[in-house]
């Protein structure tokens, strides 16, 4: 199977083709998928070379001119090293752009810790307005990337990860989705966490919720989703664990209840080491999630609707 990545450059090539708003602006990483639509759009698919502040300030400033632009690189090159400029290019001067992400949290752990971006989510959360999609499949990835490049003049951030269930899902850019119900407490599965939520809760009475699209956080359905199933609440999210607690607690904020977070842990691991070694390191992969869950939920003394 395909990844996502592997999807981005041909739908890139096509909506450049289609539309002669969007723009790609690029660092390196990632051109040579570019070859062949750089050729048939000079004007429109841009690299700076290794300059990834430029990067984003070449992005606004195509936006400025009324384009569409689509920023790509990794994830700790995209959001972390020019954060200055996301807040302040885009943000500041109130214009839209699609950042594309690539790397995830720990998707090329040879690359070590400047490759890896797992605060990537958490600290776009500080900047007001952004719509943050984490698609679990290539199907979804495409899908999402597309309504994005659609959104008008939204900032836009697309994750895109090695990372990916079975089979992709209807996704709709914005409310989460029910793919099991229970009574015993909710889970909410983030993205590419998806199949393994399924497997760590497999036999237990739980809702399970599906997230590709986690700001604005879809906090009507998880409420929706508590009144049969308590409040007791738990989220795996591919990045920082803990990343959107604050904002399932607003979700519940006149109600009595529970939220678990689990994510990346802090704690840098500094052997390369393999994408499921640091799955399964920082707890992670459907055994240790169970062990985590279950122990969360059986120590509630909440009574169950």
């Amino acid at each position: 199977m395909d990844t996502m990545r592997d999807r981005f450059a041909p739908v890139m090539t096509r909506l450049l083709d289609e539309d002669p708003r969007v723009a790609v602006v690029l660092a390196e990483i990632g051109k040579d998928g570019f070859t062949e639509a750089r050729r048939r759009h000079p004007d429109r698919v841009i690299n700076v070379g290794i300059r990834e502040q430029l990067l984003v300030g070449a992005g606004a400033g195509l936006a400025l001119t009324g384009l569409r632009p689509v920023v790509h690189t990794f994830a700790s090159f995209l959001v972390e090293r020019p954060f200055e400029q996301v807040k302040l290019d885009l943000g500041h001067q109130d214009v839209g752009a699609v950042l594309v992400s690539a790397a995830a949290s720990f998707d090329w752990p040879a690359g070590g810790f400047t490759h890896m971006a797992p605060g990537d989510v958490a600290l776009l959360d500080t900047l007001d307005g952004w719509t943050v999609h984490v698609p679990g499949h290539p199907d979804e990835g495409e899908q999402l990337l597309r309504q994005a490049v659609a959104a008008g003049d939204d900032k836009v951030y697309v994750r895109l990860s090695v990372q990916s269930n079975a089979q992709g899902l209807p996704v709709d850019g914005a409310r989460f989705r029910t793919v099991r119900e229970g009574h015993a407490g909710v889970v909410v599965a983030v993205g590419p966490m998806l199949d393994a939520a399924l497997a760590a809760t497999e036999g237990l009475d739980v809702t399970v919720l599906y997230a590709a699209t986690v700001r604005p956080f879809d906090g009507q359905t998880l409420r929706r989703a508590t009144e049969a199933a308590g409040t007791d609440v738990v989220l795996v999210e591919p990045y920082l664990a803990g990343t959107s607690t604050t904002a399932a607690g607003d979700a519940l904020a006149d109600v009595p209840h529970r939220v678990l977070g689990l994510g990346v842990r802090r704690r840098e691991l500094r052997r390369y080491g393999t994408l499921d070694e640091h799955l399964t390191a920082h707890g992670l992969d459907a055994g240790s999630l169970r062990e985590r869950i279950g122990g969360f939920l059986s120590s509630s003394d909440r009574p169950r609707p």
